[in-house]
This record gives C-alpha cells, structure tokens and sequence, in this order.
C-alpha cells in the first residue's frame, strides 16, 4: 500500500464519492424520480427562448460538438508536441480518449430515450448522460488543470478557472435549451466526467511525485 500515498488517497476518495453520486442519480433516472426535476429545470431554461437565445445556445453547443472538441484536442496535442511536454500529451490523450469511451459505454448501459418535445435541433443516440456535457467537463476541466499549473500569475488563473467554467455550464444548459437532454442527463455527465477527471489527476499527479522522488534519490547517490 505504499503508493497510497495523501498525493492519491484525496483525489481517489473524491472520485469514488462522485462515482456513488452518479450511480445514486442513474438509479433515480431509472426509476422516474428525476421527471420533476427535469420538467421544472427544462421549463426554466426554455422559458427564456428567443432567437437572440437560441443562436447564442446553438454556438455554445457547438463548442461542445465533436468537430469542435476534436479540432480543440489537436491544437493542444500539437502544442505539447511542440513544447516537448511528451507526459504532458500522453496524460491528455488518455483522458479525452477514456471520457469518450467511457460516454459510449454508459449510453450503451442506460438506453436512455432522448426529450421528444421542445426540439429546437436534431440530435442522434442516446441521452444519458450526455455527450457533449462529459466532453465539455473533461476537455476544458484538464486544460484548467493545466494552465493552473504553468501560469504564473493569480489573475491569469482565476480567468482561465472561470472561462472553463463558463464554458462548461453554458455547453450543458444549451443541450437542455435545445431540446435535445433532460436536465438530469447534463448533471448525470458532469458527475462521471469529475469522477474521472479527479481520478486521473490524481494518478497523474502521483507518477510526477514518484518521478521526482526517484531523480531526487539518483542525485544523492550521484553526491
């Protein structure tokens, strides 16, 4: 058990209380618990419809479409090649590629049928948990987790914290918006992305402490 160390043990402890609240909320789903909530969040989104607001949600779902994610994901892929950040790329392409798999195997799980009213675009496969909310979650919660890391300055993160945020939020409201998940797919994506993200951060971050412990220790045999 000596690599359970506190550099792993928070972050694998989160990441199973947030894999129990999803596991609590699919229940729900599958159980009709949820049609409340769905129903009262749905109407409040949907309430402000216009066609100022409805251009708006369709640019912010496409910033969560797979085109988009994956255009994202290859700039930064190129980026870290460029800058020799070999772990760096590897760590990223493990996380986008295992959120993506992970998403097909849940809606493969659940067979969630998608809203079939208020539909504003068409939208194919299933609903739960939603595609675009756990590629939103994901993508933009690793580079938050990395430009926190590398920038320097407060300010620099607290922007970069709250775009990925606002991104984040804005991408899963415009899938309610549009017609195309229910309220509690949005939410049901963000808890499996965080439980996923948290745990592979954590398993990252214990690599790069284990790396230093053991350049650390070569240098002292070295003197």
């Amino acid at each position: 058990m000596r690599f359970l160390t506190a550099v792993l043990i928070r972050p694998l402890v989160s990441s199973l209380l947030l894999l129990c609240l999803f596991a609590a909320w699919a229940m729900l789903i599958g159980r009709r618990h949820t049609a409340v909530f769905d129903e009262r969040v749905s109407d409040a989104v949907q309430g402000v419809a216009s066609d100022a607001v409805t251009a708006v949600m369709k640019g912010f779902t496409t910033a969560g479409s797979g085109p988009w994610v994956t255009g994202i994901v290859l700039v930064i892929v190129a980026a870290l090649l460029l800058v020799g950040y070999r772990r760096e790329l590897i760590f990223f392409a493990g996380v986008i590629v295992g959120s993506s798999l992970l998403n097909v195997l849940l809606k493969l799980i659940f067979h969630r049928a998608r809203p079939d009213v208020h539909r504003i675009i068409d939208a194919a496969g299933y609903s739960f948990p939603s595609g675009h909310s756990m590629a939103a979650f994901t993508l933009y919660g690793v580079t938050i987790y990395f430009l926190w890391k590398h920038l320097a300055r407060s300010w620099m993160k607290a922007a970069a914290v709250s775009a990925g945020i606002v991104m984040i939020l804005m991408i899963g409201i415009s899938r309610i918006y549009l017609g195309v998940h229910y309220p509690s797919d949005v939410l049901g994506g963000y808890l499996i992305s965080a439980a996923w993200l948290t745990a592979s951060i954590g398993w990252y971050e214990r690599y790069l402490e284990e790396r230093w412990r053991s350049r650390k220790f070569r240098s002292v045999g070295r003197g």
